[in-house]
């Protein structure tokens, strides 16, 4: 049986290249994870998992290291095209319940929207295991307020990286990781 995580960063990058895994590779490369052996998961972050920022995050990382991750990712060869992999990430005010992550990979988003809506799934996942009431037809913002009124939701956030096709037709990938990492946790 594997450890539970004490810690997650979000990381992100963007990689052109004639070849689609080489695009791949120079995205991650961008978001400086390019050495491990990434094993994707789903959506919990676990309780007592304390979010990290990049910088703390990957100098902890040892080359061909097997590493867990929630990844987004999105690629086009069309040039112009709109790419976005964005993370959503909501954490509960109490520490000992789990949290969600979402990854979401889309066409034709921006930056923005994109973030937004993998924000808006985290939420929406981590509220409706909470037994938060919502109309699921309301707007993000709205949502938003009412999580944050409930005092059971500490925060969400997201992380997400957006490009446009190469206009030479080259392919263009996009990813955004939450990287989880084993640090004993703090007394």
């Amino acid at each position: 049986m594997f450890p539970v995580p004490t810690q997650v960063f979000l990381t992100r990058g963007v990689g052109i290249h004639r070849q689609p895994l080489t695009a791949f590779e120079y995205a991650l490369r961008d978001a400086d994870i390019e050495q491990q052996n990434l094993v994707t998961v789903s959506s919990i972050l676990p309780p007592r998992c304390r979010l990290i920022s990049r910088e703390e995050g990957v100098p902890t990382l040892a080359p061909g290291e097997i590493t867990f991750c929630v990844m987004a990712r999105a690629e086009t060869n069309e040039p112009g095209r709109r790419i976005a992999a964005s993370i959503g990430l909501a954490r509960p005010k109490d520490p000992a319940v789990y949290g969600y992550i979402s990854e979401h990979h889309g066409y034709g988003m921006t930056e923005h929207q994109a973030g937004d809506y993998a924000e808006d799934l985290a939420a929406t996942m981590l509220a409706s295991t909470l037994g938060i009431e919502f109309d699921p037809n309301a707007a993000w913002d709205e949502r938003r307020k009412l999580y944050e009124t409930t005092d059971l939701i500490v925060d969400t956030l997201s992380m997400t990286a957006a490009a446009t096709g190469a206009d030479t037709g080259e392919w263009t990938c996009a990813v955004a990781c939450a990287v989880f990492r084993f640090a004993p946790l703090a007394a």
